[in-house]
């Protein structure tokens, strides 16, 4: 094939450790089936001829739309984005979610720490690269080694200045492969009842109400993308009419040199 294709989505499991809403899920089986099937269709089981008396399986699923890796779109940040009311995730356009996509390393920050905007103009020196309007940039921080532990949560977070920077570059759609976008909750909260300033709390997320953009929560494998650019990434989310997000199956499109 003359491209590669990375899977950078996280599987959603029932009752996963790393969510504090954890999906349930119910699953059908085959026998199960076969018996809706005659139900259904009024056969006995030998009829069933192609599937030896076997019918189909489907599985019903409750969970939030921020279960597993999603994009959450404005909506969910307040319902007012630079003035307007705020897109909902069946509103995000589709030309957001294709586009070329660029790897911020940021594993050497530690549990609770901002993600700065020093710590992006770092990385990209390091790289050798300049944002360009509608690049997708992935944060990478390595919890996603982590996913379906407790210790899921330890994970820096972006802080607002460095959100506006990245927005302020043209850019409409970012991910990191950690729980939330900000820092975690326990350290906002720490923060917050030490000092009692609320600008601590969700301030990247809140960011969204100045100057509108998308993130993406809880991608993985972004380690195994090869370069930390000069690919593309697939991040379209399912259509929820007036939802705040969307379940995303994130992908790496890495043509062949």
């Amino acid at each position: 094939m003359p491209y590669q294709l990375i899977d950078l989505s996280e599987t959603i499991f029932p009752n996963s450790e790393s969510e504090p809403w954890p999906a349930k899920i119910t699953y059908l089986d085959h026998r199960t089936g076969a018996q809706e099937m005659r139900e259904k269709f009024g056969v006995i089981p030998k009829d069933l001829v192609y599937s030896q008396g076997l019918g189909w399986s489907y599985e019903f699923i409750e969970a939030m739309t921020h279960t597993g890796t999603h994009l959450d779109a404005p909506w969910h940040f307040h319902p007012i984005s630079e003035g307007k009311i705020a897109k909902t995730v069946d509103e995000i356009p589709l030309e957001w979610c294709f586009s070329n996509g660029v790897v911020l390393d940021m594993r050497h920050k530690n549990p609770g720490e901002y993600i700065t905007i020093e710590d992006l103009n770092l990385s990209l020196e390091k790289i050798n690269y300049e944002i360009k309007p509608l690049d997708i940039v992935l944060i990478m921080t390595g919890a996603d080694k982590r996913m379906g532990t407790k210790e899921y949560f330890l994970q820096p977070g972006m802080s607002r200045e460095a959100t506006l920077w990245l927005i302020g570059k043209g850019v409409k759609v970012m991910g990191i492969d950690a729980y939330t976008w900000d820092r975690p909750f326990s350290e906002m909260s720490k923060d917050y009842s030490q000092k009692k300033d609320g600008s601590f709390i969700w301030p990247a997320h809140f960011a969204g109400i100045e100057k509108e953009y998308c993130h993406i929560e809880k991608l993985a494998n972004l380690d195994k993308i090869p370069r930390p650019y000069g690919f593309k990434v697939s991040v379209f989310p399912i259509k929820i009419h007036k939802a705040s997000a969307g379940w995303v199956r994130a992908v790496a499109i890495i043509e062949n040199i």
